[in-house]
């Protein structure tokens, strides 16, 4: 099973630090993992370094995995300027790194991955022309069919509907469930993470606060102390926790 560990992990741009000292306990597959915090607390910074793609001081590490590419990220930015369709730019990210040679099975992860993000009617649209939602589901459909082990989604709903939104959340917890697959999914609405993650890392000006089971780390007395907020947690009907905002302090 694919784990995933962050020790004493850092970054900065420049000589300016971004993110610093974050250690966290042991992730692993089946897990979706919320990553929380205000704007500008260092959330995509994180992810680029998990990737790689930012050096820094600490370990990054990363066992039990199989896969041909192991990790897949989903950016916050989603602007295509290739002139592509949606069905071409979706088997591209599926053959990247694989033979040049597209398999039948290759074209099945593609249908696949449409179909369960409710996309496969825009597959012979050019991505140009699609609503900056529908780009979106298109770059949440290039991750997902790579068949990572660990899978990073930048805010991957910022520019959905309230149905897309539940939609795609539902298919990452499931993919946790039923591939072994680790989802780390940087949120804003703090709603969707109590009710889709099983843990959480909130971060404030680069550094982690709390880190932990979503109900332990989303508390009223954080959401005061990180997100400048008056807030409570109470479960609903069906047992569900709710996060109901009072005022901004």
């Amino acid at each position: 099973m694919v784990t995933l560990q962050l020790n004493h992990v850092s970054a900065r741009y420049g000589r300016h630090p971004i993110v610093q000292d974050i250690t966290t306990p042991c992730f692993q597959g089946g897990q979706v993992v919320a990553l929380l915090g205000p704007n500008a607390a260092g959330k995509s910074t994180l992810f680029r370094r998990i990737l790689g793609l930012l050096k820094g001081e600490g370990e990054v590490a990363i066992s039990g995995t199989n896969a041909e590419r192991p990790v897949a990220y989903m950016p916050q930015e989603t602007g295509a300027k290739a002139v592509l369709t949606v069905y071409e730019s979706v088997l591209l990210a599926r053959m990247q790194g694989r033979s040049l040679k597209v398999q039948a099975a290759d074209l099945a992860q593609v249908d696949r991955a449409l179909s369960e993000l409710n996309i496969s009617a825009l597959g012979e649209r050019d991505i140009g022309d699609l609503s900056g939602g529908q780009r979106q589901l298109v770059s949440a459909a290039q991750a997902l069919v790579q068949e990572p082990d660990i899978l990073m989604l930048d805010e991957p709903t910022s520019a959905l509907d309230l149905n897309r939104q539940i939609n795609l959340l539902g298919v990452l917890r499931r993919l946790a469930d039923e591939r072994n697959m680790l989802i780390m999914v940087a949120l804003h609405d703090l709603g969707h993470a109590l009710r889709f993650a099983d843990a959480a890392m909130m971060l404030e000006n680069g550094r982690l606060i709390a880190c932990g089971p979503t109900a332990d780390v989303i508390t009223p007395t954080l959401l005061r102390q990180v997100y400048r907020v008056e807030a409570r947690i109470e479960p609903c009907s069906k047992g569900r926790l709710q996060l109901i905002v009072e005022e901004a302090v």
